[in-house]
């Protein structure tokens, strides 16, 4: 029942295997909501998940960078975000077994998890931002006004995903942790046309870090 990813550099596989000793589930690729999925859709895979047993939640993402002082192919640490979807993949009739009506979001993104991020970063060298994610529907990029509401509200860095997963992962009860990878700058006086290949060289050259990041926290769980 899965969807099936229709964006050209995400793999849409679901694989299966072992990370520094602990099982883990790992999705190359997801859905979004600009591909035509509904939010229940996009958020399927983590009700799955959560039914297989997994305990914790790790997301990345790339995203563009309204805060100037974060450069591209910089990573940021998400500590909270805002959901311009227009939407929550929780409207409708809930399911107690799932979660409870109306979930606390007031603190979405485990803060146990984040703190060992942090301190694994500062053990490795690695620059990690920490702010806020805004999640848009897109799949168009904003324009420079837009650049300047999203900062005016609170947003450090915009994407079109990660919210969805993330609510219905507190829903559940379920500790998540997510890091963005900074692919664009947004400066709304110096804004310039995006190329789709620099995105995805930014998205290659943070991989490292990320692998790094994550793999030490997997560790240590």
């Amino acid at each position: 029942n899965f969807p099936v990813s229709t964006v050209e550099f995400h793999k849409g596989k679901l694989i299966y295997g072992a990370i520094e000793g602990h099982l883990v589930l790992a999705m190359q690729g997801r859905f979004h909501y600009y591909e035509g999925y509904s939010l229940q859709q996009i958020t399927f895979p983590v009700r799955v998940m959560k039914a297989l047993g997994i305990e914790n939640l790790l997301i990345s993402n790339a995203s563009g960078a309204m805060n100037l002082d974060y450069k591209k192919g910089s990573l940021m640490l998400i500590d909270d975000h805002i959901n311009l979807l227009g939407g929550s993949p929780l409207i409708g009739a809930n399911h107690n077994e799932l979660g409870p009506r109306f979930p606390d979001m007031s603190a979405p993104y485990s803060s146990n998890l984040n703190q060992m991020l942090e301190e694994i970063a500062n053990r490795k060298n690695i620059t990690l931002h920490k702010g806020v994610y805004v999640a848009v529907a897109g799949p168009n990029l904003e324009t420079r006004a837009e650049y300047r509401f999203l900062r005016n509200i609170g947003a450090d860095v915009v994407g079109m995903s990660t919210v969805p997963e993330v609510i219905v992962a507190n829903h559940a009860g379920l500790p998540c942790a997510a890091i963005s990878v900074i692919t664009d700058e947004c400066d709304p006086n110096n804004l310039k046309p995006v190329d789709i290949r620099d995105i995805l060289a930014m998205a290659a050259l943070a991989e490292d870090d990320l692998i790094v990041l994550f793999k030490a926290l997997i560790k240590n769980l």
